[in-house]
């Protein structure tokens, strides 16, 4: 009698989606603090803005003259999409804010189905709960679920308010509809990415940079007659082709419903190949032994930063031509009444209006250079969780040398956006004024006096990480107050001491107003002691 040896069965899930609805709550529970966030920030700014419109445009003749404006300009078509409509208030709305609001939703959805999937691979806790009676697909269903759940209520919340403001119903869910759909196209080009990826920051590369392609594509197809299929390419061009409030276009939302599908589905289909912790795409192996440029604190933190940084001065580099070659022409856009003078001049603080509107873009750039700011100094976070940091930490190096090397790039890179962002808007702006160097100037000089403000966000970040390590993503939510108050907060009329909570509304606005050191040299102090105090806690506290 022979005994033969049998291979012992491998226990599976009882379904391939077990434990999805716990992993939902975890990650909702994980997020409560920056989902909302982004949330509200989508959603009340399109019914917060009606009033706006008719204090900017009050008299059929401005809003004819404002729709004439843009038909004559292709630089706002390129920045917003075509005007379809610009003599209501829902048609305006939804010129302005479609397109941004979709890639802002995009970014939203991207950085949520990544941090609950291909981050968890990178710090272990992904094969860790695949041990217990968790389903393959259950982790990635859980993000899903969540990110496009999110996109959803976006949506829906945009499509009550804005006929809670009084715009009609129609238009409204034309609006929300368009809005939620394009953010469950993201959410499965997300779900592609983790897939692909071996570790979570490409996965974010290769989603945040879909979306931008798109907002790209939409905008060369948009601001060129022989071209404008280019914009039928981009799931925002879809965004607007529906045409909300100038005469709605129902069936362009089935694109992006199909879309959605097709994605998801890859998704789900890419998820069996792959075993956890590895991407689809092979990693490139590096060399046997680190090259001399790499045996330092500071060269790993450029290694790590460099990626990242050279997209966002890109990035501020487009954005900044696009501005500087509408400024000029501003004054044709927000029209002539004493409303939208007053308003522009509370957003720039000048009486001038392509003044004004430097100033105001100036104070716009750095709040989105602080959010690069606040990402470089999350980035030890991550290394911190993934245990990258105790073998470094072993060695000689020291906690703030090695703290100190990442932060030389949360707060250089932040100058460098500005700079970036200030010298192409100032050359697009002088190219089309004739004064190339008084435009240099002007734009850089309003770049620079922004940067404290940027610094006491990414130093507020600091103080997080040191002392709250539990709580850094709520930095994120330091970053997005202060765009909130600062980018909405003149438009919506909010009281002043509302608004001075955020730092930038304390810099001059230049160019227009003369220059007042006062309250750099205050923004500074807040952010040294906030930097100094984050540090002091970093280097008291457990790793991890």
């Amino acid at each position: 009698m022979t005994a033969t040896l049998e291979r012992p069965a491998v226990v599976a899930p009882a379904h391939e989606l077990a434990g999805t609805a716990h992993l939902t709550r975890l990650a909702l529970r994980r997020d409560r603090v920056v989902l909302p966030i982004w949330i509200v920030l989508l959603s009340v700014v399109p019914a917060g803005s009606v009033r706006t419109f008719t204090q900017f445009y009050p008299t059929v003749a401005d809003r004819l003259a404002l729709q004439a404006g843009a038909n004559a300009n292709p630089s706002y078509a390129l920045l917003y999409g075509p005007p379809f409509d610009l003599t209501t208030a829902g048609g305006f709305i939804a010129w302005r804010m479609c397109g941004f609001l979709a890639l802002l939703t995009g970014l939203m959805v991207v950085f949520t189905v990544t941090r609950h999937t291909r981050a968890e691979e990178d710090t272990g806790r992904a094969e860790l709960l695949a041990s217990a009676v968790v389903g393959r697909y259950a982790a990635l269903t859980a993000s899903l679920l969540v990110a496009g759940g999110a996109s959803v209520l976006t949506g829906l919340i945009q499509a009550v308010t804005l006929v809670g403001a009084g715009l009609p119903a129609a238009g409204s869910l034309a609006f929300g509809a368009a809005e939620a759909l394009v953010g469950l196209v993201f959410t499965g080009v997300a779900a592609v990415a983790v897939q692909l990826a071996g570790y979570s920051r490409t996965a974010n590369g290769i989603g945040t940079a879909v979306v931008g392609a798109a907002f790209l594509l939409r905008g060369a197809g948009d601001s060129t007659v022989d071209a404008r299929w280019l914009s039928w390419l981009s799931p925002i061009g879809w965004v607007q082709q529906v045409r909300a409030f100038a005469g709605e276009r129902w069936w362009v939302l089935l694109l992006p419903v199909v879309l959605a599908l097709v994605a998801g589905g890859i998704g789900y289909r890419l998820l069996p190949r792959r075993d956890v912790g590895v991407g689809i795409l092979p990693p490139r192996p590096g060399p046997a032994r680190a090259a001399a440029s790499l045996r330092s604190p500071f060269a790993l933190a450029w290694r790590l930063h460099r990626g990242p940084l050279l997209g966002w001065v890109i990035g501020t580099a487009v954005v900044g031509a696009v501005f500087g070659s509408i400024a000029s022409g501003i004054g044709g856009l927000v029209g002539s009444s004493p409303q939208a003078q007053q308003i522009m001049a509370r957003l720039g603080g000048s009486h001038a209006l392509t003044q004004a509107f430097l100033a105001a873009m100036a104070g716009m750039f750095a709040m989105v250079a602080s959010l690069y700011g606040v990402q470089a100094v999350l980035r030890m976070r991550g290394e911190e969780t993934a245990i990258r940091l105790e073998p470094v930490l072993a060695t000689s190096v020291g906690r703030l040398r090695w703290a100190g090397s990442h932060l030389v790039f949360a707060f250089v890179g932040t100058a460098v956006l500005l700079l970036s962002g200030g010298v192409f808007m100032g050359l697009a702006n002088g190219l089309r004024t004739g004064d190339v160097g008084g435009s240099l100037a002007d734009t850089l000089a309003g770049m620079l006096v922004q940067l404290p403000a940027a610094w006491v966000v990414v130093a507020l970040a600091v103080a997080i990480f040191g002392l709250l390590p539990r709580f850094s993503a709520a930095a994120w939510g330091v970053g997005a107050l202060a765009l909130l108050l600062s980018l909405f907060g003149p438009v919506l009329d909010l009281p002043q001491a509302v608004l001075d909570v955020s730092p930038f509304q304390h810099p001059p606005k230049i160019p227009g107003q003369e220059f007042t050191a006062t309250p750099l040299g205050w923004l500074l102090a807040v952010a040294v002691a906030a930097a100094v105090a984050g540090l002091a806690g970093w280097k008291r506290r457990d790793v991890g």
